[in-house]
């Protein structure tokens, strides 16, 4: 949140809302997450920064005593991984008092972008174009 309470309309908005040190914690998390997803665009959502590209890739947090990131992973590499970091309901939990591991979230970026993309293929193999049908003069059912 802003300073004057309400939602922050960016994410330097965002970052610049605490205190310095975990300004910096939120910066090395942005720059680790950029160099994941080179590509994605910054918002915010949720109340939370956001990676978004095409969809949401990720989101950050900070909170008292950790940071939190999510969606939950659900990459069975990266399950054992993050298991000391996980929350109850599967969103991780990175404590603000210890190190915050800049590579595995590099790892969970790339991970959550090779799942959107397999969703992407899905939907498209399910949801042909229909432009080739057309062309042809034929209907589809």
């Amino acid at each position: 949140m802003a300073a004057s309470g309400a939602p922050a309309a960016t994410v330097d908005a965002y970052i610049s809302a605490f205190p310095a040190g975990t300004q910096s914690v939120l910066q090395d998390i942005r720059a680790a997450i950029r160099a994941a997803a080179p590509d994605a665009t910054e918002k915010i959502s949720y109340g939370m920064p956001t990676f978004a590209l095409g969809r949401e890739v990720v989101h950050f947090a900070a909170f008292k005593r950790h940071i939190g990131l999510f969606p939950p992973v659900r990459d069975p590499e990266l399950i054992e991984a993050t298991r000391a970091y996980r929350g109850e309901k599967g969103n991780l939990r990175f404590p603000l008092d210890q190190p915050i591991p800049l590579e595995l979230i590099g790892r969970i970026v790339q991970a959550r972008l090779v799942e959107i993309g397999r969703e992407a293929q899905g939907l498209e193999a399910a949801n042909p174009a229909p432009t080739a049908d057309i062309a042809a003069g034929r209907r589809r059912s």
